[in-house]
């Protein structure tokens, strides 16, 4: 029977008589329009289906985001669905949809194809304006509307429909077995199965800071035939590449910003030392050394480790870390089937924690290396160095690493006058110095954990270790080591944290790879990458040794770029680019680069010369530095990105060339320090002040946290690593900054004489204003953000 036959028949049939031959009809409906979404007739209030949940974890549903169903506008052909029965009346629609919403049967239905009660919610308002917004609905939608409205058939058989339609602004719930099977990342060694066809021997050498363990694996690596070398900073890879080169052992350098081979026709050399994210994992090796191997737990990086343990293709793999990963090793070789041998290392140079703390910068001796863990801290001690006329070197975090190399060998050098370091944590790794003694400025340090949620805790004892650990190398004079605090509260906490046992590291980190992501794409094509990230590790599946890495960063990056329209795999690539998301300008020189990248343009040295405003001039106080280094930052982005898009970052060679020089200017800068932060005071761009007193306070609300823990947990001892309360021996403010070298006694009492004039020329506008009248406060000033 044709199609226009049909609908004929059905149009000379009185109402009445329709639903008795509504299953002849629907017949010939089905061969012209396709199956309906399901059978006619009432739904059974329970039913399999293979869309189920099964016995896996139920899926965090607030992460699916509905997509958009437009309406049906008015069709070509006509309503055909009110051609062969009826126009439907909206306000009978209406009423048998919230009868629908409003059935138990079918919200229990709704939740056994994975509905729940915000889905199901969410889903039934999309499709009761899809029906009651469309100028004309699908015919089979329609015919079961209009027989539901003559009693010939029930509200429950619009559950099919209902489903079809929550299937598509939730298409995740169409392919959750799918997906589920994607981000399986259980089992992880079977990735790799190169590593897998060989019995690889695994030597783990444990020990503390400055024990040997990594220079006996490194010369087990110089002895090989062939190598590769994975260490956590740019810094150490490189350390490695002169160290190997200037023992005759030919070396390149894998870095995500730098690609330096040494054989002159180009070809690849035996060995290779790079950053462990960049290492391969399918190029045959005889020894591998993995340096720092307990940054396996680290919450953001701590895949790449993993990836290197697992997969790496050499017949001896040297790691070298803390005993605390001892354990988790052993555990994950044992499911790949191979041994561990572990080396113990004792430190060569003896080490003490003093029994008296620095309290004054007047206490200073050469050789000190005073630890902050910020910016502003490191600002306000370099100040009050300078002040007493001593001079100091400055390293932390975001210096480009020339500009760190330069300020190590500047305080090194026996014959600069520079005595003093500065620093913050990041002289726990990837640097040579000669210190005698480590004063921790504060045991305050933020940091992020595995959910990606900000910290003020005091230091573990990992890194007080660490960190510690630099004062009394064997490499250098000092052939004893010392560590003390700033302040006297602080010391017992110190020695408390020092004496700690090392928690034993519990799991390994993952990472999705490009082509799961992929993957995951192909099944939900219109959701954001962002989205797709938050959908895969709800879904992923790990076995307990191991845990999904933080990936905040990366989200970060997708939602900046989503707007611009780009092949998932660059998006994937533009997203794991390294950039510091609180550098507003890298951040949207990440943008300008997805953009620029968008239009098939090219970025030429000459346009990113225009981009950065190059030249650009030497800083004039901090604020000046700060921008030098996010430009600094900036060309890093370049380099990294033209290794992986070679046609359209074509001047790699010229920006190194460029970076080179800007490192020169920021090394100026950071030489002169004190002379900026001096300027930055003057213009009010920097209030080291009030920065120092809020360092104060958190210092001082962690240091009471830590001491209630402590008291909870011992019944005696605990008052010791207590502060004194906000008045106890408070000093006056003139007292504390003449102890402090800001003031002198002379600009003291000269001070006193130009309040006292002021205050007598005043008195009487002071009273009647009563500016300082009993019970008003003052308002502190805010710090300047730099």
């Amino acid at each position: 029977m044709s199609f226009p036959r049909c609908a004929l028949l059905w149009a000379r049939l009185p109402a009445g008589r329709r639903a008795g031959h509504r299953a002849a009809v629907c017949s010939a409906l089905r061969a012209h329009i396709g199956p309906f979404p399901g059978a006619l007739g009432r739904v059974p209030a329970v039913a399999s289906s293979s869309s189920a949940s099964g016995g896996s974890k139920a899926p965090n549903t607030s992460l699916f985001v509905p997509l958009t169903v437009k309406p049906q506008g008015p069709s070509a052909d006509g309503d055909v669905g009110a051609e062969l029965t009826r126009p439907l009346d909206k306000n009978e629609v209406k009423k048998i949809l919230d009868k629908f919403y409003k059935r138990k049967e079918i919200q229990k239905l709704a939740a056994d194809y994975g509905l729940d009660a915000r889905l199901f919610h969410q889903a039934f308002i999309s499709f009761r304006n899809y029906i009651m917004q469309s100028h004309s609905l699908d015919v089979d939608i329609h015919i079961i509307l209009n027989d539901i409205c003559f009693s010939a058939a029930h509200v429950d058989d619009l559950f099919p429909f209902f489903l079809r339609h929550a299937k598509q602004i939730f298409p995740v719930l169409e392919c959750k077995d799918d997906l589920r099977k994607i981000s399986d990342l259980r089992i992880p060694p079977n990735w790799y199965p190169e590593a897998r066809a060989i019995q690889r021997k695994i030597i783990f050498h444990s020990g503390p800071t400055n024990s040997g363990k990594t220079y006996h694996a490194i010369q087990k690596y110089l002895s090989a035939k062939s190598g590769v070398y994975c260490g956590p900073l740019k810094l150490l890879a490189h350390e490695i590449f002169e160290k190997s080169n200037a023992a005759g052992v030919p070396c390149d350098l894998v870095t995500g910003e730098e690609r330096v081979t040494v054989e002159p026709d180009g070809k690849q050399a035996a060995h290779v030392a790079c950053t462990v994210e960049m290492c391969s994992v399918t190029t045959p090796y005889e020894v591998a050394v993995i340096d720092e191997i307990q940054m396996i737990k680290d919450p953001a990086r701590g895949w790449a480790w993993t990836r290197a343990l697992l997969g790496l293709c050499a017949e001896e793999v040297h790691l070298c870390g803390e005993s605390a990963a001892i354990d988790l090793v052993t555990e994950l070789m044992y499911t790949t089937g191979e041994e561990v041998e572990v080396r113990t290392y004792k430190r060569l140079t003896p080490i003490t924690v003093l029994d008296h703390a620095l309290e004054s910068l007047d206490n200073l001796r050469p050789g000190d290396c005073i630890v902050c863990f910020s910016k502003n801290d490191i600002y306000s001690v370099s100040r009050q160095i300078e002040i007493r006329g001593l001079e100091s070197a400055v390293i932390y975090g975001s210096l480009p690493p020339g500009t760190k190399l330069a300020q190590a060998k500047k305080f090194n050098d026996p014959d600069d006058p520079c005595k003093i370091l500065v620093a913050t944590d990041a002289i726990g790794m990837g640097l040579n110095l000669s210190i005698r003694r480590i004063i921790f400025y504060s045991l305050i340090k933020p940091s992020i954990n595995e959910k990606g949620e900000k910290e003020i805790e005091p230091i573990t004892t990992s890194q007080a270790l660490q960190i510690a650990g630099r004062a009394g190398r064997f490499s250098s004079k000092f052939k004893e080591g010392e560590v003390t605090t700033m302040n006297r509260e602080d010391l017992n906490l110190l020695r408390e944290i020092l004496n700690r046992p090392v928690d034993p590291i519990r799991a390994a980190g993952l990472h999705p790879t490009a082509e799961q992501i992929e993957m995951f794409a192909y099944h939900l094509p219109d959701t954001t990458l962002s989205n797709l990230i938050d959908i895969f590790v709800d879904f992923s599946q790990v076995d307990g040794q191991y845990f999904v890495c933080n990936m905040d960063d990366f989200k970060f990056s997708a939602e900046l770029i989503q707007h611009i329209p780009l092949s998932l795999r660059v998006r994937y690539v533009f997203c794991t680019a390294p950039i510091n998301k609180k550098q507003p300008f890298v951040c949207s020189s990440l943008l300008q680069f997805a953009r620029q990248f968008s239009r098939n343009e090219p970025l030429t040295f000459s346009w990113l010369r225009r981009y950065i405003k190059w030249p650009l001039l030497p800083p004039k106080n901090i604020k000046d530095l700060m921008d030098l280094e996010a430009v600094h930052d900036v060309l890093d982005l370049y380099l990294w990105l033209s290794y992986r898009f070679i046609d359209m970052f074509p001047d790699a060679s010229f920006v190194r060339d460029l970076q080179k020089e800007l490192d020169g200017i920021i090394q100026d800068g950071v030489h002169n320090i004190t002379k900026l932060i001096k300027i930055s005071e003057t213009h009010k761009l920097l209030n080291l002040e009030s920065l120092s007193t809020e360092s104060q306070s958190r210092l001082s609300g962690a240091l009471k946290s830590q001491a209630r823990r402590t008291r909870s947990t011992k019944t005696s001892g605990s008052k010791a690593a207590e502060p004194p309360g906000p008045h106890a021996g408070e000093k006056s403010l003139a007292s504390r900054l003449v102890q402090q070298g800001l003031l002198t006694a002379d600009m003291l009492k000269q001070l006193e004489k130009e309040w006292l004039t002021q205050r007598t020329e005043h008195g009487k506008e002071i009273t009647e204003s009563g500016t300082y009248s009993k019970g008003t406060r003052r308002k502190k000033k805010e710090p300047d953000s730099d």
